[in-house]
């Protein structure tokens, strides 16, 4: 242990410094490497891939280099599988790769091999750093100490480590239009180095079912109105109901796109754009129906003395995720406004995702 390690013990306590730090990496365009005993592989987002990076994993892996994919994005590409798989890379060739990993219309060109726990590692550490889940991987020989590294074990801790870590650090009166008694809570440890934030709304009894909302952030909705979702609906209709009922609490948790992160989630939009409901745009990028956890949350309510709680929700996998973090739940359902821009989107999350929702499409133009 080193002498800054002593005074400070966090340093060397915590596995997941090295998962944030090799996050914060990716995110900043660096390759990272995931070790797993002797085991060392060098990680490059496929997204990110340019011709120089191309140059130097083809000196580096000497043709041993494999593109690992998600089970979503297999499925796109014509191979059915429960989990990710590895595709041989000769050559980093990048039309290649660009295509295999978010191309439309691609179909697979090789066998796909079952991966390592080492390169399923890698493959989550992407989804954590909100990059598309697709990584160049390649065998290291020897140790890389300008780059980060980060075990299997730690990545695959991670979000465990941080659910616990998370506390308050801050609050504040803060009215809202609709619910001019209201507080903001800010909680720090979220995953991927985000933070996480509370709404008390009004005076609510804490003993005692409270309403509550788990909002998972919608940029386009929440703040633009986008006309495409009912994101913002929801979120407005839930504090001005919790102001005239009692108070309640809303998680607004930094969970955009299902998860996916808003650059995915725009890239989704495209594809929307194109005919693709919002499930099949997301699978194309090599996403599921819905990455997002919930752990979070319940700890969110554990430290603010919440323990029995009325969902305002049309999510099963919300209640479910609060009931198997040992809250006591009923539900309320709510929905957003239905409109000729997201009636579809409604009906795709009630008939493929399992959402309470009560909507009717209308027939085409003409018919």
């Amino acid at each position: 242990m080193s002498e800054l390690s002593g005074l400070f013990p966090t340093l060397a306590a915590s596995g997941s410094v090295a998962a944030e730090r090799a996050i914060a990496e990716l995110r900043g365009g660096r390759p990272v490497v995931v070790s797993e005993g002797a085991t060392r592989l060098l990680v490059f987002p496929a997204e990110i891939l340019d011709e120089a990076s191309a140059f130097a994993l083809n000196s580096l892996a000497s043709g041993r280099a494999n593109l690992i994919l998600s089970a979503q994005r297999l499925r796109r590409l014509g191979v059915e599988r429960n989990g990710p798989g590895l595709i041989a890379l000769p050559e980093i060739d990048l039309d290649r790769i660009g295509a295999l990993l978010a191309e439309e219309d691609a179909r697979i060109d090789a066998p796909v091999a079952n991966p390592s726990p080492a390169e399923e590692a890698a493959l989550d550490l992407l989804r954590l750093a909100h990059l598309l889940p697709g990584a160049v991987l390649a065998p290291l020989k020897n140790p890389a100490p300008e780059l980060q590294e980060v075990s299997g074990c730690d990545i695959r801790g991670f979000r465990a480590k941080k659910i616990l870590s998370l506390h308050m650090v801050g609050r504040a009166p803060a009215p809202l239009e609709g619910a001019p008694q209201s507080e903001i809570v800010v909680f720090r440890g979220g995953e991927g180095l985000r933070d996480q934030a509370a709404v008390i709304i009004g005076k609510p009894d804490l003993a005692g079912p409270v309403h509550v909302r788990l909002h998972s952030a919608c940029l386009t909705g929440d703040l633009f109105g986008s006309l495409k979702c009912d994101c913002g609906d929801q979120l407005r209709h839930t504090a001005r109901y919790m102001a005239e009922n009692g108070g309640g609490v809303i998680l607004y948790l930094d969970q955009e796109g299902r998860g996916n992160g808003l650059a995915n989630k725009v890239r989704a939009y495209r594809l929307q754009a194109k005919g693709h409901d919002t499930y099949d745009a997301d699978e194309i990028l090599g996403f599921g129906l819905d990455q997002r956890r919930f752990g979070y949350a319940a700890r969110m309510l554990d430290l603010l003395g919440v323990t029995r709680v009325r969902l305002m929700t049309n999510n099963p996998a919300k209640i479910e995720a609060l009931r198997a973090a040992g809250l006591d739940v009923t539900d309320q359902r709510i929905q957003g406004r239905p409109t000729p821009q997201n009636i579809h989107y409604l009906a795709t999350k009630r008939d493929r995702a399992g959402h309470f929702l009560d909507v009717d499409i209308p027939p085409p133009d003409g018919a």
